[in-house]
This record gives structure tokens, sequence and C-alpha cells, in this order.
């Protein structure tokens, strides 16, 4: 049995409603994410969907110094204060050193580890540490069962408020696939699972200078995720991806969004009837 972990309101795992963790790639601007943060929570409460912000203020594992990181911890955390002072919504965003767990802590509901920084140690346990849910994204190069001691590290500082999500396995060269069998495999662990369908339709470095992407595949992977099983998913969007200053080629729009979502609730309410 999966336990619940609790984001205010919002309860993962359990026999409660699938979660919906969205918002765009990166913050560009304090006017773009809260119209991306109030345009998504419009969607999500007309479909009943329980739902939790994400933007990143920084993100520092881009391939080329020309790829755009994002505002920075301290102007970031500002304005995804601002979202939730305004609309009340739980916030996610990945933490990439130490030093930043401190502020960060007293903005994010749920601290997010990138899965290619989800092996360092001291990192996971400081996170561990701040009491918040942990967000463990599995690594592109890890096995499903290998993040049984990622958990045991955030399980040692005595926070047991983990989420685990998968977003794609490398696939030789700048390419990744899915396996839902990892969904399965990471739910026996006993914590609720989220699917990432935009990071997992990455390209990296296909471009060159950053990823690319190919968001066609989204909605099918979004589908057969949720038909197989998971408490969450993970949804990267954007008004207009194609302008987006990070990880356009993988993000979809706002209608897109509705319409998945749509599809995703029918593929639910058949599940439950038939438990």
């Amino acid at each position: 049995m999966v336990r619940e972990v609790n984001v205010g309101k919002i309860k993962f795992g359990g026999k409660n409603p699938l979660v919906l963790i969205a918002g765009p790639c990166v913050i560009e601007t304090e006017k773009h994410t809260l119209y991306m943060a109030e345009a998504i929570k419009e969607i999500a409460e007309e479909l009943s969907f329980p739902f939790v912000f994400k933007s990143s203020y920084d993100k520092a594992n881009r391939l080329s110094l020309k790829s755009y990181r994002g505002p920075g911890l301290k102007k970031g955390l500002k304005i995804l204060e601002k979202v939730k002072e305004k609309l009340g919504i739980p916030l996610l965003s990945d933490v990439h050193c130490q030093s930043e767990l401190k502020v960060a802590k007293e903005v994010l509901d749920i601290i997010q580890i990138p899965a290619f920084l989800v092996r360092q140690t001291d990192l996971v346990m400081e996170a561990g540490r701040t009491g918040k849910v942990i967000n463990l994204k599995k690594s592109q190069f890890l096995a499903p069962w290998d993040m049984k001691n990622i958990i045991e590290k955030v399980e040692y500082t005595e926070n047991k408020k983990i989420l685990l999500t998968e977003r794609g396995t490398t696939f030789g060269y700048n390419n990744l696939v899915s396996d839902l069998r990892s969904l399965a495999i990471l739910r026996e662990f006993g914590y609720p699972v989220i699917f990432d369908a935009t990071h997992s339709v990455q390209v990296p470095g296909g471009k060159g200078y950053s990823s690319g992407g190919n968001r066609e595949f989204v909605p099918g992977l979004t589908r057969a995720a949720v038909a197989f099983g998971c408490e969450g998913i993970f949804l990267e969007v954007h008004d207009n991806p194609d302008k987006a200053l990070c990880d356009g080629p993988n993000m979809i729009d706002l209608e897109t969004l509705e319409k998945l979502l749509k599809e995703v609730k029918a593929i639910t309410q058949i599940k439950s009837e038939n438990e």
C-alpha cells in the first residue's frame, strides 16, 4: 500500500485523487509566471484535479552557457511566493545545492532533487532534514530499484515525506525511453509515484546547445502511465512552447493540457469503477 504524503490540503497516495504538478520549466517573468499559474489552476479546478505549481528559479544543470537559467534564487523565490499569496497554490521547485535550502524551504512546499543530482548524498540528506516533502527524480541513468538507496538517505533524516518521480531512461545518445514497469517497481517502496511525461520526451542535447524534444508523445505516455498506475502526473506547460526560454520542445500548451486532463479523468473514472 502506498502511504499518504500530505502537502497542505493535497494528499498524494492512498486512495486519493491523481495530483497534477504543472507549470513552465523555468520562471521567465513575474507576469508570465502568475498568468501561467492562474491559467493552469483554472483548468485544474474545472476538472477537479488537486494542483501543485512547478517552476524553476534556476536551471543550474544546463548543457551550454548560452542556455537561459532563470532569475536566480532570491528573485525567483519572491515570484513564487507571490504565486502562493495570490492564488493559494502549493509550490515545487528544484534545489541544486545545500546552500539554497535554508531560504528555499521557507517558500517551497515540495523540494525537488533534480534527476542529475539525486545521487548527491549531502544534498539529498540536507533536503530531508528540512522536514519538507522531498520529490526525488529518478536519474536517467539509474534503474528503478536503485532508488531504494536514495530513499534510505532521506529516511535516515527521519523524514518519510517522499515522492518518487519517473522521467525516462537514457537510451543511447540524445534519447530517452519510458519503461512503465518502473512505476510499479517504484511503488513497491511504499511512496507515491509521479510520472513526468514532458521530461520523458526530451532529446537531451538534441539541439547541440540545448535539449530538443518530441512533445507529440506527451499525451499518449501520460494516458498510459495513468492507466498503468501512478499517484500524480508532472507536466511542464507553457502558453507558447515554441517561444519558451527553456525546454520548449518538450512542453505542452494550455489547450493540450486541458484536453489531456479530460482524457486522464476518464481513465481514472474507469479505473475507479473497476476497483
